[in-house]
Order: structure tokens, then C-alpha cells, then sequence
């Protein structure tokens, strides 16, 4: 099983201008790559002897619009007629290095190798005016339903996928609700049934 420095150097090594940034906070190797290196990179992931990353775990995305805002005080909550505060944030030890760029969104994607077992996180920037990347389904068929799932639920477009349409929200549905600036209390339209 590789370990994560040989991960990255095998990375730096085909792609020098693609890597944005890596860490292996808790041990977790991640990778952050420029978007239009994406499928370079992703059929280098899964078809190079030292990586053969032949899962495709998961593939989310992450909105950073508030990141690094404190959050807007909060009253104590009542368990069995006690007041009880929300935790105090868990200092770490070794602090996560945080976003890689200042963009808006991360696309967010989980390997895995199951011959090898070594696993490997790459995250793409995609900038809020343009919030689109490749699609990894000629790559990975799998990536089919996550990319949906992320178009409905963030907006982020990809490029090429075969069938982009909501997933979990029904077609009329307006915004895209993990964004965080969707208003909670948005009021969409009713759908009655189709005859």
C-alpha cells in the first residue's frame, strides 16, 4: 500500500501544473487540482499501476460562501429541562489547512483502490460565475447519479454528462438548496399530478 507522500509525488510528477495544493490531514490524502486538468488526472487515477483507483466512492461538493464567518450566536437548547450549550469547536491538533483557492465551490471526489486498498481525495475549485467541470462519466459510469445529484442540489454543471436533470428535487423546482445563500423559507411552486 503506497503512502501518501508517494501518492502526491507520483501526482507531481505527471501533472506539475495541475496541483493546486495537498495535505494528508488525519490521514487522509487529498489532492487539489486545476478543473481543466480533470479527466487527465481522473484516467491517470484509475488506469496507473502505482494508483489503479477502479472506485469511484463518492463525488459531493462543497459551497464555501460563509467559510470563515462565525456563525450567528445561538440560545442553549433544553435536554430533559437542562440548558445546554452547543459544543465548543474541537481543537485540533494538527488545524486543517482550510480551501485551497478563494473560489466559491469544491467539487469533491473519492477514490479508492481496491486492489491496494489506498484511497485518495481530489477536490476542483469551480468559481461561482461559471460553476461547471468535466464530467468523470466517460471515466467512471458510476459518476453518473453523483454528478446529478450535485447539479440539483449545488448547480454545478458538468460538462459532457449524458443526461444532466434533478435527481432528488422535481424539474420546476427553483435553486439549488445546499447552496448557502438558498432562502430556507423560499415558497416553490406546486406540481400537482400529471393526467
Amino acid at each position: 500500500m503506497l503512502d501518501n507522500p508517494s501518492l502526491f509525488d507520483l501526482l507531481h510528477q505527471r501533472f506539475p501544473a495541475a496541483i493546486l495544493s495537498t495535505h494528508a490531514h488525519r490521514g487522509d490524502a487529498t489532492v487539489t487540482i486545476r478543473s481543466e486538468y480533470l479527466l487527465d488526472v481522473a484516467r491517470f487515477l484509475r488506469d496507473e499501476p502505482g494508483f489503479r483507483m477502479n472506485f469511484l466512492m463518492d463525488l459531493t461538493a462543497v459551497d464555501y460562501l460563509t467559510f470563515g464567518q462565525k456563525p450567528p450566536g445561538r440560545a442553549a437548547h433544553f435536554n430533559a429541562g437542562v440548558a445546554v450549550r452547543p459544543p465548543a469547536f474541537i481543537q485540533d491538533q494538527i488545524p486543517w489547512p482550510g480551501p485551497a483557492t478563494g473560489a466559491r465551490f469544491e467539487v469533491v471526489y473519492h477514490f479508492y483502490s481496491l486492489e491496494t486498498g489506498h484511497r485518495l481525495r481530489l477536490k476542483v475549485p469551480v468559481e461561482e460565475d461559471s460553476p461547471q467541470v468535466d464530467s468523470l462519466t466517460p471515466v467512471w459510469a458510476s459518476a453518473d447519479w453523483f454528478e446529478r445529484e450535485v447539479w440539483d442540489m449545488f448547480g454545478i454543471r458538468f460538462k459532457g454528462h449524458p443526461n444532466l436533470k434533478r435527481i432528488l428535487m422535481y424539474e420546476e423546482f427553483q435553486g439549488h438548496p445546499l447552496r448557502k445563500d438558498y432562502p430556507v423559507n423560499r415558497r416553490q411552486p406546486l406540481i400537482g399530478p400529471i393526467n
